[in-house]
């Protein structure tokens, strides 16, 4: 599962705060930015599974955002993945999730930010919004820093600061708390981002307004924080043992379950139909991902697993694209926005009978969330692929939280019978929400069944991390190269 290099050693911040809202986002983004703009090779990190804040984080460092999820993947996959990400770089800032001690429901810490930065022996920056405050900013510093002593508070940074003299009240209650200000941030209207139903939007789908927020997100943690404090801090981060994640370490160290049974495969080809030429791409196995500024949501180790099981991943746009790459032999759809874009979606009609005929030919298709939605019937009225006989709309109800999870169908992906952890964010519902040969059975927090099995297709809203199970990348590969 892992390579034979030891773990990175590289400087590490985990940057936390009180509750959502604070201004983690804007700082551990400026960190970022204010660090690469100095030259130093900066790996970003996020906790839990979020998928947009990463999009931002690249945007500030020129590399790829990656998650740690000790609920989907596993503490003991934290400290390998960290370090798959950071290999050789100069600095990792990990951007922490919620509340500094909020963790999946009902099980502790597992999965808080206080956990990950245990598992990583990093220190953590807390971030304080301090615009209703001045000298209660003492005991909550406090509160935080002393909760679990296991949990190293290495310093502050005050956000939204009013005035010099709110700066000098927050200081001088602080100096009693034993916990250094790093970092003094005013209201800065310039790096807010927009929200919506999901949280912020995707830098795909504002990148040029995206591009100045990072840059203004840079500037203000350049001028308002101390860097060199802040780097000394990272290079005292505790010795990690072990070794890096490595994909194709990962494949091999996990064999895949046997291939789905017959019956859900293809079906029998028509003797009256001459078989057609299946396009051989220079590797003869492409797999699509849709991409674009409809489909943001994915892990980058999904892809990387891909890769190292023999495919060649080639990305492209539903929103654009009137046809599957050429040579497609499967096809992955993750998370995203297709409710913002259903017209577009919808009008992209060659695109749709692409994918239909795609599915109907019995080859892999592997749909999340977004996947789902584009996959069905309809969405909100409007037409989609028709894949899947079930219809989507858009709901006033959010549907959010980790889910423990048990495949009830063989298929593409997994086994009957295979145990997984995966995560839900969505506000829209498809109906019926399971089809004759369901995905999931939930077994957490509620048990209900889920998601569709039909032929190629495993389609479900719960969004998985297939680091955590990398059987699941290699038996879509093989699926692949037999379908």
């Amino acid at each position: 599962m892992t390579s034979s290099s030891s773990l990175s050693s590289v400087p590490r911040l985990v940057v936390a705060a009180p509750s959502s809202g604070s201004g983690k986002t804007t700082v551990a983004t400026g960190l970022m930015a204010a660090f690469a703009s100095r030259g130093l090779a900066v790996s970003p990190h996020k906790v839990g599974p979020d998928y947009i804040d990463p999009g931002y984080h690249a945007l500030a460092t020129g590399r790829v955002g990656r998650n740690l999820d000790a609920y989907l993947c596993g503490p003991e996959l934290v400290g390998p993945l960290f370090a798959h990400g950071a290999r050789g770089c100069d600095l990792a800032v990990v951007e922490g999730v919620m509340g500094m001690y909020d963790g999946a429901a009902g099980e502790g810490e597992l999965a808080s930010t206080a956990h990950v930065a245990k598992l990583l022996r990093a220190p953590v920056v807390l971030v304080v919004d301090a615009s209703s405050q001045s000298r209660s900013v003492a005991a909550l510093v406090h509160g935080f820093a002393s909760w679990d002593p296991e949990v190293r508070v290495g310093g502050v940074i005050l956000n939204k600061v009013a005035s010099d003299r709110h700066e000098a009240l927050l200081r001088e209650a602080l100096d009693a708390a034993g916990v250094p200000v790093l970092g003094v941030l005013r209201r800065a209207p310039q790096v807010d981002t927009p929200s919506r139903h999901l949280g912020l939007v995707p830098v795909a789908e504002r990148q040029s307004a995206a591009v100045d927020a990072v840059a203004a997100m840079g500037a203000q943690v350049d001028a308002g924080c101390d860097l060199e404090g802040l780097l000394a801090l990272a290079r005292s981060a505790g010795a990690l043992s072990g070794a890096a994640w490595d994909a194709a370490e990962a494949l091999a160290s996990s064999p895949p379950p046997p291939l789905p049974v017959p019956s859900l495969g293809a079906a029998p080809p028509d003797p009256r139909q001459p078989e057609r030429p299946r396009p051989q791409t220079p590797d003869g196995l492409r797999i699509a991902v849709a991409g674009g500024a409809a489909f943001t949501f994915s892990y980058a180790e999904h892809a990387e697993l891909l890769t190292a099981a023999g495919a060649e991943v080639v990305v492209f746009d539903p929103l654009r694209d009137e046809e599957l790459p050429d040579g497609t032999r499967g096809l992955v759809i993750g998370g995203g926005f297709p409710e913002v874009y259903v017209a577009e979606l919808s009008g992209n009609e060659p695109l749709r009978k692409a994918v239909a005929a795609l599915a109907e030919s019995g080859a892999p298709v592997a749909a999340e969330c977004a996947g789902l939605l584009y996959l069905s019937r309809e969405l909100d009225g409007m037409p989609m692929c028709g894949v899947l006989d079930a219809s989507a709309r858009m709901s006033e109800r959010l549907t959010l939280g980790y889910r423990d999870a048990v495949a009830l169908s063989d298929s593409v992906l997994a086994v009957a019978g295979t145990r997984m952890r995966g995560h839900e964010f969505h506000r829209t519902v498809v109906e019926p929400g399971s089809g004759a040969a369901p995905a999931w059975g939930v077994r957490a927090p509620a048990r209900r069944v889920e998601g569709f099995v039909q032929q190629g297709v495993h389609a479900s809203y719960l969004h998985t991390h297939w680091a955590a199970e990398p059987g699941v990348a290699r038996r879509f590969v093989e699926r692949c190269r037999t379908s």
